[in-house]
């Protein structure tokens, strides 16, 4: 999509560093450079102002990806391309059927409502939560993956969901301030709302995160 508009050498791409590499792989692919852009910290999605604030002459375009079952703010994004005359590009995630994200709700809100010392997600926008992704808070201590490994411990699938962010990584190494994006590499996790999870699945979910609340600050 970006060869087909025209976007080439010279131009600049902004895209986000909280994710894979293929969007900014994609870019440079393209014969254009990947410039990152912070995120906002409740949806993981490009903050419209942070995009903003790194458009230059040579920007021409913007690459948008909708994370874990939350959309971007498509429609500050797509005004800030219109000043500025940028295209503006969406990468979607495939979409479960509406039975599937409906169990995939329920068990949301049942983890919403039961987990503490966790950041749970925020349900805003029509969330479809193709993760159910928590926060743990630090401490001065890695306590989001000692907390990992101790659920997993206990039994509970769990993963990181952005290990490093595609600025650390070092074909991509920039000198650029993302805190939002460095906050949620360091405190996101991601637990288990699959359709086909149990009472008894969620049940032990709680009952092991919970069981770990002295490893955390109190979430605020």
């Amino acid at each position: 999509m970006l060869r087909a508009a025209g976007v080439g050498v010279g131009d600049e791409v902004v895209v986000p560093a909280f994710g894979n590499a293929d969007v900014a792989e994609a870019v440079i692919l393209a014969g254009a450079l990947p410039v990152f852009a912070d995120i906002d910290p409740v949806t993981y999605c490009l903050d419209a102002q942070a995009v903003e604030a790194v458009v230059t002459a040579r920007t021409a375009a913007v690459v948008v990806v909708h994370r874990f079952g939350r959309s971007a703010d498509i429609a500050r994004l797509h005004a800030l391309g219109q000043r500025h005359g940028l295209l503006v590009l969406e990468q979607g995630e495939s979409e479960a059927p509406y039975d599937e994200i409906a169990q995939r709700r329920q068990r949301a809100a049942y983890l919403d409502a039961k987990l503490k010392g966790v950041r749970t997600p925020d349900g805003g926008d029509g969330h479809t939560y193709q993760q159910y992704v928590v926060r743990v808070p630090g401490n001065g201590r890695p306590d989001r993956d000692a907390f990992a490994r101790a659920v997993r411990a206990r039994g509970v699938d769990c993963s990181v969901p952005v290990k490093t962010p595609v600025h650390r990584l070092p074909e991509f190494r920039r000198c650029v301030s993302l805190p939002e994006t460095e906050r949620a590499a360091d405190e996101t996790l991601t637990l288990p709302v699959d359709a086909v999870l149990t009472r008894r699945d969620m049940h032990r979910i709680v009952s092991a995160c919970n069981a770990l609340g002295g490893l955390l600050q109190a979430a605020v």
